[in-house]
């Protein structure tokens, strides 16, 4: 299995300068991005050490990340001035 980075700014680059402004004004995006990056870091931790955990829950953590990921990105969309 290969182990990816997904932070939000290298998933969509196009809108890495309004990433960075929601971030700053927007508190429910700001919430949503922090409980995406700590999620991402916590899966790829788990990946990197090949920590005991079932498949099942590594599934849902990862179901989590896209609902979470998808949710940034239509709040992008809909704010998006892609730079």
């Amino acid at each position: 299995m290969g182990i990816s980075n997904h932070e939000l700014h290298k998933e969509f680059p196009q809108y890495s300068d309004l990433i960075d402004e929601l971030k700053s004004t927007n508190p429910r995006f700001e919430d949503q991005f922090k409980q995406y990056a700590e999620l991402d870091q916590e899966i790829e931790g788990l990946e990197r050490r090949d920590a005991p955990i079932g498949d099942d829950k590594l599934h849902r953590m990862k179901q989590k990340r896209a609902q979470l990921k998808d949710e940034l990105y239509q709040t992008l969309v809909k704010n998006g001035h892609s730079s």
